[in-house]
This record gives C-alpha cells, structure tokens and sequence, in this order.
C-alpha cells in the first residue's frame, strides 16, 4: 500500500504506488486533469506526491512514447501555417509541464539523436537549459559556467534602448544610448525577446594585444576618433519633484521664489534661473547648489504666540536644488497635481555623457574593464588596409578565464561584417567554426583572424601578428562621473563630531584597520597621525579622579568635578568619539577612570 499526499497533506492510500502515478499522468495528457498538476512517485518510502500549490518553477518537455517524441513533422507544419498554438500542444498531451518533483521519475534526453526506449521526455529547444539573459551570450557553449552566469549579469546593466517613450517618462537614474546596434553575432534568444526594438550595445572593432602597458588589470584602451565620432555616447536623466504639502491649521507650502525675509534665504545667484513662478527654465545649464524648483514652507515648529498670530510672513526656505558635484542641462518641466489635489513639480536634467577614463565596458562573456587610456586616433595602431581598432583588448584576460567564445565571436563578427549577414551563434546549436575560418579565407583574410598591424606612432610593423575582429560591446551603467569622490575639510556630524558618511553629503573616506596595516607595512605610519584626527578633542582630565574636568568660565579654568581646586589637572587629546563614550558610560552609572602616564 502507498501512502497518496496532495500539496504535503495525507489523504489515503492506493494498492499500487506506481500504477496510481501512471494513471494520473495518463489521465493528465489527455486533459482530464489540469496541466500544472504534477505527481512524483518515491519508490523508497512508497508514497505518492501530488502537487497543485503556486509558486512552483515548471518547464515544458516534449513527451516521449517507446523512444520516439510525440512532437511530429505534422504538429510543426501545423504550427508555422499558424493552424495551431502552443497550448494546443499542450491539451493534446504532447508537450507537458514538469515540476522539480517530478522531474525525478523521467528521464529527458537533450537532443533527438539521444533519444533510447527508456527515454521519457525530451528537451523543446537545446537553449532552455539556460535563461533568457544567458542565452543571449554568444557560442555560449565554448565558456566555462561562471563566466556565463557573469555575462548574463553584465547585460542588465547595459545601457541601451530601454523604452521607446522614453522622452514622456520621469525614470530614476536611467541612461539612453544615442546609436544602439543589434548585435552581427547573435542568437535565437534575440529573435525571441526581439532585442532589436532595444538593443545593449554597439559592434566594434577590436584588436587583441597589448598597448604600453595601459590595459593591464582588464582595463580597455580606447580610439578617442571612434569616440569623436559617437562610440557609446549616452546621455543621463534624472527627475527632481517637489510638492506643495498641507499641514495641520490649513499651512501649505509655496512653490515660488521666496522672499529675502525668508528663514534660511540663500544668494540671489542661487535663484538666477527661476523665472516668476519659481520654476527652472528649460534648457538652462546648472551646476552644483544652483536652485531649480523654488519653495518656502511654514515654520516647522508654532509656540503659544504663533498659534493666533498666523499673520506673520514667517517662513523658512525649502527649495530643491542640484546635491554636491551635481550638474546638467534642464530637459523639461511638467507641471501638474498628485492623487490628494496638491501641486507637484518634476524637473528632468540630462547630462550628455561621451566615454571617459574610468567608465565601464564589457563583452557578452564577463569581460569586463575599465578604460584606461583614451588614444588620439593618429597614434592608434593600424592594419595594412588602414582599419585602426576601436577598441583594444588586453590578451591576458583569456587564458585564465577561459572564455574561448569571446574570440570565436570576433573571428564571426569580422565574417559576418564582411558578408553583410548575421550570424548564429545560439548555444549548442551555432554555426561551426570551420565553416566561419573558411568564409573568412574566401574574404582574402587569414583563416585564424589574425592581420599585420603597424604601430601608429612610428609606422614600424609589429614583429607578431594581431589577432583583430568586431565584436558586440556594452556600456555598463556604472560611470566614473557619479562615483567619483573626494574630499579635505567639510561638514561633521553633530553627535560625534566625525565627517558625515556618503557622497551626496560631502562625506570623508573611512580609513579601516586592514587600510591602517596597509600603510604601516609600507613604511607610511605617521600618515596615520593625519589619517585618525578627524574628531581630534583637547580636554582637561582630573589625574586623581581620572574623569573628564568641567570648565569653569568665570574663572577662566578647570575644575575637577570630584575634587575641586585641589585636585592636579592636565589637558589630554583624545578622539571626541571616546569621549562621548566616557560621557555615555557615566550615564549608565560606569565609572570611566582614565589613568595617566607622562609621554616624557
């Protein structure tokens, strides 16, 4: 007898486990029970799972009968001549969902020509083992496995065409590029998804070799002619809003420009580009600080007076303005109200953004780096055509990544730029690579892709030949311009008195342990002396109480708290930091005693 469960939960039993499970899918395939229904029989503890609950992950196989699929030459015509669908398909039994569970009873091969009697599936397209990002990786099937799942990551964060409407939309931080390609190389997953109403990139040219040491760390060098010329240009948009809010006692804020007897009212150069109603004008350039949505509210806090006075122009200025290291031109200006009737705002900035040294590139494989050096396009190296590189890869990055599709997808881009087609490269199903060496030796080119280039600032030829072909380039989203950071002297925290944390707030760079062991085993330990007084405190210490002394002003001295006069005192610097810990430590009824040694 085996125990029969439905979503985990008993509910009998049947004489024969296996028989029960064979019925069910029988009875399944031919619609009398719901496809999404799956049964596993576990031969171990001979119990019977039955699963109908949400949430669970299915995939379509085709089903097999005595080694042959069910799918036939009749059901794909049928399909093409659009007489048929897919879920027809699946209410006549041939194709059919399988969850992880059941998975366990069936045997699926993955081609047709593996198919044996024993066989119980098989898989509807070689490219579903992996997702959709994935299968857009190029001759994926010549890469090691992480490097496919690094590849996938790097695609969606490419910046591209991500919505045609683009121009109506208020996104947060999002980036168009201004001459996105479909890729030469691609796969059938590109059809599927229809890449080509938004494409990630650009194909270009790129030689393998190395450049003076530039492109050392995966780091890219690029043809400041190709950039010129528009090679991953984008541009930057980001919205700014702000609302007219209601507050108790019928308060609201204004959106206009605010008075000079407003609280907190900042310089008129700050307001130069609000025009009467206290909106930014379009296409008016602005920098860090500069006011583009001027607005005052009531005061935040209303004493006994202020309650029956409300007469008084007393407001405190609250505009929005560009943060720290911020800048662009204003896109446009909407102007309209939100869900509660209030008044709302949006600004839109853009910022055009050309390729700089810091900015992220990667290929379909994980290859990811920096530019590191953009060259005047008179000192790029050069075939004996005259093709200078776009792009300049660093060769070390193959050999221990191992991404042999990376070059196989140059040798095809250069095959398929020549004869003005795409190429295929879906996984496991792409074109073969010596059909892709012979077309590109009818071209009048070497069959291994590789040409003789000529160094571009002496005109010497190269003693190796350059492996050199085009490729499909992304332009990652992280750009140096919103990460880089730095600072001397600026604004602390009131608590601790230690720099403010992050970016925007024109924070300090934390200096941990492991960056303090990095400097004293370079032999720059005193840097540390300037490093670690950022919240450098003097104060006087009692040396018999061991406590922190108060000031007594009147007599313009310390005093000991526990001792008075009497006691010795000495000033002692310390981090202001330990110090509230001190005062902290007292409050919880601790007894801080600081002893004292003489440096001398």
């Amino acid at each position: 007898m085996a125990d029969v469960f439905i979503n985990s939960r008993f509910v009998g039993t049947v004489k024969n486990g296996s028989d029960f499970r064979n019925q069910i899918v029988s009875e399944r395939r031919f619609g009398k029970l719901d496809p999404h229904l799956n049964v596993f029989y576990d031969e171990d503890h001979d119990a019977v799972f039955l699963e109908t609950s949400q949430g669970r992950s299915q995939r379509p196989l085709i089903v097999v009968n005595n080694g042959k699929p069910a799918l036939t030459d009749k059901h794909i015509e049928q399909l093409e001549k659009k007489e048929i669908q897919w879920s027809d398909l699946v209410k006549q039994g041939v194709i059919e969902y399988l969850d992880a569970a059941e998975e366990e009873n069936a045997l699926i091969a993955f081609t047709e020509e593996e198919l044996t009697p024993e066989h119980t599936h098989l898989e509807v397209s070689t490219v579903g083992i992996v997702g959709i990002a994935t299968g857009l990786v190029p001759f994926a099937h010549h890469n090691h496995g992480a490097r496919l799942m690094q590849g996938s990551k790097n695609q969606k964060q490419a910046i591209g065409f991500y919505a045609s409407n683009f121009y109506a939309r208020l996104d947060m931080d999002v980036n168009i590029m201004h001459y996105p390609q479909e890729p030469i190389v691609r796969t059938l997953i590109n059809e599927v998804v229809e890449t080509a109403k938004h494409p990630l990139g650009q194909n270009v040219c790129v030689a393998v070799m190395s450049y003076k040491g530039y492109n050392m760390e995966d780091a890219i060098i690029m043809n400041e002619g190709s950039v010129q010329r528009g090679l991953a240009r984008s541009t930057y948009f980001r919205p700014i809003e702000s609302e007219e809010l209601r507050y108790a006692g019928g308060l609201v804020d204004e959106i206009g420009i605010p008075d000079k007897d407003t609280k907190g009212y900042r310089t008129e150069h700050d307001y130069r580009f609000l025009d009467e109603d206290g909106l930014v004008s379009p296409e008016a350039k602005v920098q860090e600080g500069d006011v583009v949505i001027g607005k005052t509210s009531p005061p935040r806090f209303l004493n006994a007076m202020d309650e029956y006075n409300l007469a008084t122009n007393y407001r405190r200025e609250s505009s929005m303005s560009l943060k720290h290291s911020e800048s662009g031109t204003v896109d446009f200006v909407v102007l309209t109200e939100n869900e509660e009737g209030n008044k709302l705002v949006q600004v839109r900035l853009r910022d055009e953004r050309p390729p700089v040294i810091g900015d992220k590139f990667t290929s379909r494989h994980g290859q990811k780096g920096v530019i590191a050096l953009i060259v005047p396009e008179a000192d790029m190296p050069f075939t004996a055509s005259g093709m200078k590189p776009d792009i300049i890869f660093n060769p070390h990055g193959i050999p221990s990544r191992m991404t042999v599709s990376h070059m196989i997808e140059l040798l095809a881009g250069k095959v398929g730029a020549l004869s003005g087609r795409m190429i295929d490269a879906t996984i496991f199903n792409s074109e073969p690579e010596a059909a892709l060496r012979k077309e590109l030796l009818r071209h009048g080119f070497r069959e291994n892709g590789v040409e003789q280039m000529y160094n571009g600032e002496t005109g010497e030829p190269f003693q190796t030949r350059v492996f050199m072909g085009n490729q499909y380039y992304l332009r990652l989203k992280h750009m140096v311009k919103n990460k880089v950071h730095s600072r001397a002297r600026g604004p602390i925290q009131l608590l601790t008195r230690q720099p403010t944390e992050g970016k925007a707030k024109e924070g300090g760079l934390r200096l941990g342990e492991m960056e303090k062991d990095t400097f004293v085993a370079h032999g720059a330990s005193l840097l540390l002396k300037e490093r670690f007084d950022s919240d450098s405190f003097v104060t006087p210490v009692c040396e018999r109480s061991g406590l922190v002394a108060s000031y007594d002003a009147r007599r313009d001295r310390a005093i000991s708290d526990l001792y008075g006069e009497a006691a010795k005192i000495t000033d002692v610097e310390m981090s202001y930091a330990f110090k509230l810990l001190l005062d902290e430590l007292k409050s919880l009824c601790i007894y801080p005693k600081l002893k004292l040694k003489s440096k001398y």
